[in-house]
């Protein structure tokens, strides 16, 4: 029995296809190798203005090769021609980074081999203009011009030696040559300077986020400091009117009532936390809306309940005030009667909104406490309303009058109406500044 035909005959190709994907998959992962490390050099420059720069060293080196086929079967214009690109493979299997010296060696080692074989119309010397451009791209000024003298130095010489032809006659290409290696040295140095205003770009885009962090935590202290003054304030005098229903009247139904709503308030307050806080969270956004001017009456109402004696007055649309704007009257104003309940106890306060097509001002003021207590702290009342009305151009005013301690507050709804903020600010209040409310 012939057992030949039993085993499977090979498909033909099958192979040759081996090697061939052996040497593309090589090819490939040499390919990304070259990839990343050319990303990984200190020059920063993208990949394919190195590459661009090879590709304009080959067209060169290879055009000096075949105007010198008179010459063969030497193989001096082909050594130079390696010599030229010495530094890809040296960079590209060995890693070995291209510096300046090493660029310069091997651009004035090809052109001088090249020019060791004389043509007319030579194309060798744009070798030393494309090795000028690449020195002074990444190379200091000093290293730069030297490089760039040498190379012209090294043309002089060869020009004085009949090596140098141009149209069959001598000095005729040298000043060509040494404009090109000049203009290869000023592209260099205009790339070069790109890199460093990309770097002052990166620095100040690291400062600015720096900066916008350091605000947007600010923002944040303030908004928490805002809710915490404002719900601490009104639960404590709900449980100053609980103790007193408990003590003095023994009516536990208005007590309860009193408790009831001081948890409301502390519940609010946490949400309100909750959401403030949940800013520096960098998911999704909340949906809960921010206060505005028209929740100033509720605020107000809030305080009402508390026992605070609180006249409120509005006038005007409040649909022409802003968001941003509502809201910083909302802040402001919920500060102010915080502070009226912590320094001036017992004391009636006065509310004011007033929206007009140029301006929406409030102003809070109330009776200066009989025996007002030393503050020695610095808190971030004052501060905060003073940041947050900068921030949106309107101007802000707090002091003592003839009625007491008043905060008023305008914003321009209009541009070009802060003239009329000004008007609507007396001059008799003055900012504090060393002392904060």
């Amino acid at each position: 029995m012939d057992v030949s035909h039993a085993i499977p005959a090979k498909a033909p190709g099958r192979a040759s296809r081996r090697p061939r994907f052996a040497v593309a998959a090589r090819v490939s992962q040499l390919v990304a190798a070259v990839r990343e490390r050319i990303e990984l050099l200190p020059f920063d420059y993208p990949p394919g203005v190195i590459v661009a720069a090879d590709v304009a060293m080959l067209v060169t080196t290879s055009a000096a090769v075949i105007q010198r086929h008179t010459y063969f079967p030497t193989a001096l214009p082909l050594l130079a021609m390696f010599v030229a690109f010495l530094p890809v493979p040296l960079f590209a299997i060995f890693g070995v980074k291209p510096h300046p010296v090493l660029l310069k060696v091997c651009g004035l080692a090809s052109c001088a081999l090249f020019l060791l074989q004389p043509v007319s119309s030579d194309f060798a010397p744009f070798v030393l203009v494309i090795v000028a451009g690449e020195v002074a791209a990444i190379a200091p000024r000093g290293i730069t011009i030297g490089f760039s003298a040498l190379a012209i130095a090294q043309l002089v010489a060869f020009d004085l030696a009949g090596h140098l032809h141009w149209g069959g006659q001598r000095l005729e290409g040298l000043p060509m040559y040494v404009l090109g290696i000049l203009l290869g040295m000023f592209v260099g140095v205009m790339l070069q300077y790109q890199r460093r205003f990309l770097y002052q770009e990166r620095e100040t885009q690291v400062i600015r986020s720096g900066q916008a962090a350091d605000e947007e935590r600010r923002r944040i202290a303030r908004e928490v400091h805002d809710v915490i003054a404002h719900s601490l304030s009104i639960t404590l005098l709900h449980l100053t009117a609980a103790r007193r229903a408990l003590q003095t009247d023994d009516d536990v139904t208005e007590a309860v009532e009193a408790l009831v709503e001081a948890e409301r308030l502390g519940r609010q307050a946490m949400a309100d936390i909750r959401r403030t806080v949940g800013m520096l969270d960098a998911g999704p956004a909340q949906l809960t809306p921010e206060p505005g001017a028209a929740d100033i009456e509720e605020l107000v109402g809030d305080f009402r309940r508390a026992g605070l004696a609180v006249d409120f007055r509005r006038t005007g649309d409040l649909t022409t005030v802003t968001g941003a704007i509502g809201h910083a009257l909302y802040r402001i104003g919920q500060e102010s009667l915080a502070n009226v309940t912590k320094h001036a106890p017992g004391t009636a306060a006065t509310v004011r909104l007033d929206v007009t097509a140029e301006a929406a001002t409030l102003t809070v003021s109330n009776p200066l406490a009989l025996d007002p207590a030393p503050r020695r702290d610095t808190g971030m009342g004052l501060r905060g309303m003073r940041k947050r009305t900068e921030l949106l151009g309107g101007k802000i005013t707090a002091g003592s009058d003839d009625n007491g301690w008043t905060v008023r507050v305008g914003f321009p709804l209009k541009t070009g109406s802060c003239a009329a903020i000004s008007t609507m600010l007396p001059g008799k209040l003055w900012n504090r500044t060393q002392e904060d409310t």
